[in-house]
């Protein structure tokens, strides 16, 4: 009983993560597009990234709608990360790190499939700033279920 109390206290802190971790990232994503459309010589399409976030404040179903369509995006591939972390014990933030930024570029990929052949450098900052977010999401979830990742059972409780 102690050890399937302990495993869905687990999928819980999963779940939990995950949620807030995607709110984050997309504030990261918001922040990111902000501070980079100030810069000179920024691509015009910077400016409408750095007012978007504004919209979604004004108008709360487009935000519910972009925090689900990023639920949706990256809801597999994270679990599958988050499922090798927690069968293998894998706690380094680094590697959630990683993890989050994988995801992020993956969900990106999905809703934009033509990003590998894009020779566009615009589409690689895109990514780059995606990647960006994901990191931050990424040790985010670190914060609230990486570090204790593990469905085994501790020896001792704290």
């Amino acid at each position: 009983m102690a050890t399937a109390k302990h495993v869905l206290k687990r999928f819980l802190m999963m779940l939990a993560g995950y949620f807030i971790a995607v709110l984050v990232g997309l504030i990261a994503v918001a922040a990111i597009y902000g501070g980079l459309s100030s810069l000179p010589n920024a691509p015009n399409y910077f400016d409408v990234m750095g007012v978007t976030p504004v919209a979604v404040l004004l108008l709360p179903p487009l935000g519910m709608f972009i925090y689900f369509l990023t639920i949706v995006l990256t809801g597999l591939q994270t679990l599958i990360f988050a499922l090798i972390a927690e069968f293998f014990s894998l706690r380094s933030f680094w590697l959630h790190m990683v993890f989050g930024a994988a995801a992020a570029v993956g969900g990106f990929a999905l809703i934009w499939p033509s990003v590998p052949d894009d020779t566009n450098p615009e589409r690689w900052a895109d990514i780059g700033i995606i990647a960006a977010a994901g990191i931050v999401a990424g040790l985010v979830y670190w914060l609230i279920a990486g570090r204790d990742a593990g469905f085994r059972r501790p020896l001792f409780q704290r």
